[in-house]
């Protein structure tokens, strides 16, 4: 494969041609990190902060640097554990045990200055990852909005706990209660939003975060950060910067966290939870790789099919952990179907993620573009060709689709999780063979299947949703609305994110019991009356 530079070559613009809506004041210097309610001055090494896109002047084009951040030591990070820890205080801080109501004030007035930040962050979004104005104004709302809901969904919590049962001659309240110290790391491709999938409930039920941001797509919590700082309690909120590979497991290996919660690899999922000395305490929520098929059916409306195998594969350039990653198709309308999504892929726009209606954009990961390039001579060797015209070209960052066929077992891409614009695509002759790639697949997040016959679809229905945790029925794969349940079967996912699940997740039922007695009628009663009892409390919120 050659690189047809002089194709590509324009693709980043000089300074002068960035247009004002998407500059920023560069570099950025983040010299200061949030510890126990203060914005603590770094006075140690920083680590610079780059972005996928390059900058041409005259005959050249250099990297972007975008600003740096701090890289804290370990004994900085121990220091920001450890104000998680007492700000928790084993369960009596102020945080765990102030009521709903004023929690839910926090994140109210914590929501109220966020949106101050929008266009701030809508920016770096676009600087750091890529992402484009419209997906990074998406993700930005998206994530307000969730946060709105969760408030919904605590209320509505609240409200069902609110009343004292009896049973058996023992009166009774159970509510949720929070977990401890909570480790939240977030992934590059929604750093604001799947972070804050996992912080925001972890926080309003009452626990204390460590908060390491995504490694690309850092910068964009640093306006977020004084938000932070005047909406919580001190050390309810603590932000960690620097290299993970050092920081991270010191921190597990203390034993001081009690949930971890990860959207990433299961390979660096799995090394950060061994190091925790009781794995029996830890909890964790994990959002981890998925290999999400489609299957194309013979009977299959083409032109559904195509257009949403075209933004499956290709939304963020396929940067989604719910990107449709292998395509099947049925061989009796494979040149059909090809034809229609070759036709619909030359169409896509490309270019800098503040041009309008843009949808390919260059890549973040500094390596992704050589393991695409041998993700695609692997396919090549074992007989794979690239069907689209410049599939597979590359210039710097940014690097063209490529849509393989036919696929097989020996490719690397039948198994990887490619996580980028490469499109394999398969034939089957019989439903046998897409259900048994799937049956022994290491993932199961979500599949979509494509078709019209009724009886067809209702005969693969059954049998998938005993593999993956969301069947899409002629539609792409995807994880909203927010409020239906995001999660995986496999090594693709533990715990289940959605609003209300979140709240779940990230909280215990503890239950206060007493047995029916005068003395213990007029104990409640007194605490009650006088509401001296956040837990024991029949108040609730509308």
């Amino acid at each position: 494969m050659t690189t047809t530079v002089h194709q590509f070559e324009n693709i980043f613009p000089s300074y002068d041609a960035i247009p004002e809506n998407a500059q920023l004041p560069f570099p950025i210097l983040q010299h200061a990190y949030l510890v126990n309610g203060t914005m603590r001055k770094w006075d140690g090494p920083f680590t610079q902060v780059v972005s996928p896109i390059y900058v041409r002047k005259g005959q050249t084009a250099e990297r972007v640097v975008v600003g740096e951040i701090p890289h804290i030591s370990v004994d900085a990070a121990m220091e920001a554990l450890e104000s998680a820890v007492q700000a928790y205080n084993l369960g009596r801080g102020e945080w765990p045990t102030m009521s709903v109501r004023k929690r839910i004030d926090c994140l109210i007035n914590f929501t109220e200055q966020m949106k101050t930040k929008r266009e701030e962050v809508v920016r770096l979004l676009m600087w750091e990852i890529g992402k484009s104005r419209g997906d990074s104004e998406k993700e930005f709302d998206r994530t307000v909005q969730y946060i709105y809901d969760t408030i919904d969904a605590l209320k509505e919590l609240d409200r069902t706990s609110s009343r004292i049962q009896k049973e058996e001659g023992i009166y009774a309240q159970i509510r949720r209660g929070p977990l401890g110290v909570v480790l939240c790391m977030g992934p590059y491709n929604y750093p604001l939003n799947e972070t804050f999938s996992t912080l925001i409930p972890a926080l309003i039920m009452g626990n204390t975060i460590l908060f390491k941001p995504a490694k690309y797509g850092v910068l964009l919590i640093h306006p977020l950060q004084e938000c932070f700082r005047n909406a919580f309690p001190a050390g309810v909120v603590n932000m960690l910067y620097g290299e993970g590979k050092e920081i991270i497991n010191p921190i597990m290996e203390s034993g001081k966290v009690d949930v971890f919660a990860f959207i990433g690899t299961s390979r660096v999922a799995n090394i950060i939870r061994r190091a925790h000395p009781k794995p029996n305490r830890l909890r964790a929520c994990l959002g981890l790789e998925a290999k999400n098929p489609a299957i194309i059916m013979p009977d299959a409306d083409l032109e559904i099919a195509a257009s949403e195998c075209i933004t499956g594969s290709l939304s963020f350039n396929g940067q989604r952990c719910t990107a449709l990653k292998m395509i099947f198709v049925h061989e009796s309308i494979a040149d059909a179907f090809l034809e229609k999504y070759l036709d619909k892929l030359s169409k896509l726009k490309y270019g800098m993620p503040w041009d309008d209606k843009v949808m390919l954009t260059p890549l973040p990961e500094e390596n992704k573009p050589q393991y695409l390039k041998e993700l695609i001579a692997d396919a090549q060797a074992n007989g794979a060709r690239i069907l689209n015209n410049l599939g597979g070209e590359q210039h710097l960052s940014f690097c063209y689709p490529a849509v393989l066929f036919p696929v097989n077992n020996k490719m690397r891409v039948w198994h990887e999780e490619q996580f980028g614009p490469v499109i394999p695509i398969a034939t089957f002759s019989h439903i046998d063979e897409p259900i048994h790639y799937i049956q022994n697949s290491n993932y199961g997040q979500q599949a979509s299947i494509f078709g019209t016959d009724h009886d067809a679809m209702a005969n693969l229905i059954d049998p998938l949703v005993n593999q993956v945790c969301r069947l899409n029925i002629n539609s792409q794969c995807q994880r909203g609305p927010d409020k239906y349940p995001f999660n995986g079967r496999k090594d693709s996912a533990e715990g289940t994110l959605s609003v209300t699940d979140a709240l779940r997740v990230f909280s215990i039922r503890t239950t206060v019991a007493f047995k029916d007695s005068g003395i213990n009628r007029e104990i409640a009663n007194d605490i009650l009356d006088n509401r001296k009892s956040n837990f024991l409390s029949t108040d609730y919120i509308l």
